[in-house]
């Protein structure tokens, strides 16, 4: 969707959206219409009940020169960022098979930030993303015909704020399409190869390794999940020198794996089709790259994806097998559906012996347990440092990417003791995304800050959200993007 900004009147023909503060009607106004129509807007709100709450909307259909002219009022709330963000989804989710093509937005009446007003622009585009690849059958009235929205009375500094809230966008656009291919289209070597074309010209310094390479270097946990699958596992990093040369200061690491039979411990056959969604946090580490590139971040950061495809054929690994990892310690496989953490493991040692980052942030669609213990609101956040989880928390809530700390301790990670082996990978039926992070947490080296963020339950949504449609959500990259700027730019 094109998004611009104008300086001019709205044109008289086009569809048009005014922004209404909370218990703010009674002030209604713009140029573009005239008293009559005004008071009919007014007369439309007040007979629907609207009071300006953020992300309502009221319809309605003026005359204009002998035309019905289409007229929205927005609710933007008390005016904050996120008020506006909700607002700009509000409107492309009415609109987007409305048969409109283009809409003028009139942002006279409220006054918002450069910011907010980038957020609301932001909020429309991403509203507008479908994956409608392999539809061949559409109705017209099904189709997608909102193309174009104008901004005006937009405040000074939109334009800059809009370029950043853009570069998370198009982050966002590659983290939904790989999340939402299946897993017959999108595999390591095509993760790779999609990533690879979408960031090209970006100046993001790239490694590849395949299984010959992570063989040698020993990374048995990651190379165990992928020997009953006839796709070749990955590792992909993305490097950005935001800040000049030198080692990142943090590492992005993601969960990449494109498809989850659970192997020899394979799942139940219904809802299976899901896990082609397994790599989203792999997803969400490559948008983040990619809109950090994109927006001249100035910070040194890198991500790092472990790809595999978890299969159950003969040469899969089986319960009870005991593999060694890249950094020597060994682990007892007790359910091979709980492979992340053995994919996470190897590629946690690898960056920290080849890039030695003081911080890292890993994200992965990791266990069920924590979709039971907080739904489809919050991720999990897991950290061995207070001030970098309360970080994350406020970029969180400031993105939108929310958040909720769990606790870490000696006696949950006492759990995944092995008889026979340095670790298991699973412990009791209890405190099972706890436990999962336990395992995570042997891999971090001594004086580096790690938190581990748990993101299955966020990843894919039944139902649509105020920046997204059912489908892939693109968790992650608005986390990760604000992340960077509050915490490692100048």
């Amino acid at each position: 969707m094109k998004i611009e900004f104008s300086a001019a009147a709205p044109d008289a023909a086009t569809p048009l959206a005014l922004t209404v503060e909370k218990d703010a009607l009674a002030r209604l106004a713009s140029p573009a219409l005239d008293a009559a129509a005004l008071a009919l807007a007014q007369a439309t709100a007040r007979a629907s009940r609207f009071e300006g709450e953020a992300g309502s909307v009221v319809e309605l259909f003026v005359a204009a020169g002998g035309e019905a002219r289409r007229v929205l009022l927005l609710g933007v709330g008390a005016g904050g960022e996120t008020d506006y963000e909700r607002a700009g989804g509000a409107l492309t989710a009415r609109l987007l098979t409305s048969g409109a093509t283009q809409i003028s937005v009139d942002l006279g009446g409220s006054a918002p930030t450069a910011l907010a007003t980038a957020r609301f622009a932001a909020a429309a585009v991403q509203r507008a993303w479908r994956f409608d690849v392999y539809r061949t059958k559409l109705s017209d009235k099904a189709k997608p015909t909102l193309a174009a929205i104008t901004l005006h009375n937009a405040p000074e500094g939109t334009a800059a704020a809009w370029a950043r809230q853009d570069a998370v966008t198009q982050g966002l656009d590659l983290t939904r399409t790989l999340v939402a291919e299946p897993a017959n289209i999108i595999y390591p070597e095509s993760f790779v190869d999609r990533v690879l074309a979408s960031v090209e010209g970006l100046g993001l310094d790239v490694t590849v390794l395949g299984e010959a390479e992570m063989t040698e270097l020993g990374m048995g946990a990651l190379l165990g999940v992928s020997q009953g699958s006839v796709r070749e596992a990955k590792l992909l990093a993305l490097k950005w020198n935001g800040a000049g040369d030198g080692d990142p200061a943090l590492a992005l690491v993601g969960k990449g794996v494109t498809f989850d039979t659970g192997g020899i411990s394979i799942k139940p056959g219904a809802g299976m089709e899901d896990m082609k969604w397994d790599m989203g946090g792999a997803g969400a580490v490559v948008g983040a790259m990619k809109a950090l590139a994109l927006r001249k971040a100035k910070a040194n950061v890198i991500g790092v994806c472990g790809l595999v495809e978890n299969m159950p054929d003969a040469a899969a690994q089986r319960p009870g097998d005991v593999v060694t990892s890249m950094s020597g310690q060994t682990i007892e496989v007790i359910n091979t559906d709980a492979e992340g953490r053995l994919v996470l493991c190897d590629v946690l040692t690898w960056v920290q012996r080849t890039h030695r980052p003081k911080t890292i942030v890993d994200l992965a669609t990791l266990t069920g347990a924590i979709i039971i213990s907080l739904g489809t609101e919050h991720a999990g956040c897991f950290a061995n440092d207070d001030a970098l989880a309360d970080q994350l928390l406020a970029a969180g809530k400031a993105s939108g990417d929310l958040l909720w700390r769990f606790p870490l301790s000696d006696g949950y990670n006492k759990l995944i003791d092995s008889p026979i082996a340095d670790m298991k990978n699973v412990g009791p039926r209890g405190a099972g995304s706890i436990t999962a992070a336990q395992f995570i947490q042997r891999y971090i080296d001594a004086g580096v800050r790690w938190s581990h963020l748990d993101i299955a339950g966020m990843v894919w949504a039944d139902k649509a959200g105020a920046t997204f449609d059912k489908g892939a959500t693109g968790y992650g990259v608005r986390l990760l993007d604000r992340f960077v700027a509050d915490n490692f730019e100048a």
